[in-house]
């Protein structure tokens, strides 16, 4: 009796647009997640329908600017795959870089370390993911 032979997977190489892509889209959906979820933290809603966020009033100026806070990544989403090499790998080491400290900020004044401490453990993880996808990018050698 002969036993099935196994076979290799293909394991197609993944680009580094791709893969920042991916790592981006990860972020934006870790961040939206922890987001949502801390509705559930008690004390918050109260505290939105009071006008209130963390130590900020909510105003039009709040919500544009985290709008705009938020739009830097999942703009890097299409910017990775469309923005030619140099300048993606530019965009990706820098938008990485100034997000690590807005990112760990959102720890500050939380009570609910364990949850907040492991959504932004998460994201500083991806946002290293993207600093070295983007420094190691493949060079042509001539």
């Amino acid at each position: 009796m002969s036993t099935p032979r196994s076979t290799a997977l293909d394991d197609q190489p993944v680009s580094v647009r791709a893969k920042l892509a991916a790592a981006w889209t990860s972020f934006m959906f870790l961040y939206a997640y922890v987001d949502i979820l801390n509705f559930y933290t008690p004390g918050v809603v109260d505290d939105i329908l009071d006008g209130r966020v963390f130590e900020f009033d909510l105003s039009q100026t709040f919500s544009t600017s985290a709008l705009a806070l938020m739009a830097v990544p999942i703009l890097m989403i299409a910017l990775s795959t469309s923005l030619p090499a140099r300048a993606a790998r530019l965009a990706n080491l820098v938008v990485a870089a100034l997000y690590l400290p807005v990112t760990a900020f959102n720890l500050l004044g939380e009570s609910w370390v364990l949850f907040y401490g492991l959504g932004i453990a998460l994201e500083l993880g991806l946002l290293a993911l993207i600093a070295r996808y983007a420094w190691t990018w493949p060079r042509i050698r001539r």
